[in-house]
């Protein structure tokens, strides 16, 4: 079974890391963001990036992007807000409080969704994968840096056993690919681009989804309708 997280347990724990998350993962995650940072910077232009803490990435993205940061903990967005005093990065459109699966933007704001070491820290990560395509601009892409719980074997035991521990944290170890291909093959016209291991210890992936453009997803229904009646 799924571990269960709340918003509350979630604001609380990264409340608790908030003064030293730099320090603790800066470097154990530096690999991962910079492979999302490259992936997000393919596409470029509005880049909208959920779950930014303490805004460590924002300072390595190109200046000829426009960056939105968002993050469900207050106190982690301060020292993100310090971060952009500090570097002067008038590319930083806007840093806000926000709950990943109510994001408060029209839809088609974004160019690229980034989200790093998000999806299995949040309560309901389908929906938000929902609110990260609804504001994605056809033809853009979601960018994720994630963990990938294992399907079996030794490291599925091990994840199990120890969910109940990790959950005060605000972290979800059981997080199979297969919830990811279940999402994918919904009605939000996405596919899935890329999937590799990054750093660290292996059980962390870049995933890319990629979103149909507009000529595509006007397409798609009549192709449909052809390939039926040629059935």
């Amino acid at each position: 079974m799924d571990t269960k997280l709340d918003n509350h347990m979630v604001v609380k724990a990264y409340a608790r890391w908030a003064p030293v998350y730099d320090l603790v993962f800066g470097a154990v995650f530096e690999q991962g963001r910079r492979s999302a940072i490259a992936a997000a910077e393919r596409i470029g232009g509005r880049i909208l990036e959920v779950g930014v803490g303490t805004g460590i990435s924002l300072p390595d993205y190109a200046r000829t992007n426009r960056l939105v940061g968002v993050d469900i903990s207050e106190p982690m967005l301060r020292k993100a807000q310090e971060r952009v005093t500090e570097f002067g990065l008038s590319n930083v459109e806007a840093l806000a409080v926000m709950d990943a699966e109510h994001l408060s933007f029209p839809d088609a704001s974004f160019d690229v969704v980034v989200a790093q070491y998000v999806i299995t820290t949040v309560p309901n990560p389908e929906e938000t994968l929902d609110e990260f395509a609804r504001v994605l601009k056809p033809g853009g892409e979601i960018v994720l840096v994630s963990r990938v719980g294992a399907e079996a074997g030794m490291r599925r035991a091990i994840e199990k056993w120890f969910a109940p521990v990790t959950r005060p944290l605000g972290w979800r170890l059981q997080f199979p690919w297969a919830r990811y291909e279940r999402w994918a093959e919904g009605p939000h016209g996405v596919r899935l681009i890329e999937r590799r291991p990054v750093p660290p210890f292996g059980h962390f992936s870049l995933i890319r989804f990629g979103k149909a453009g507009a000529a595509e997803a006007t397409d798609a229904p009549a192709d449909r309708l052809a390939a039926r009646a040629a059935g």
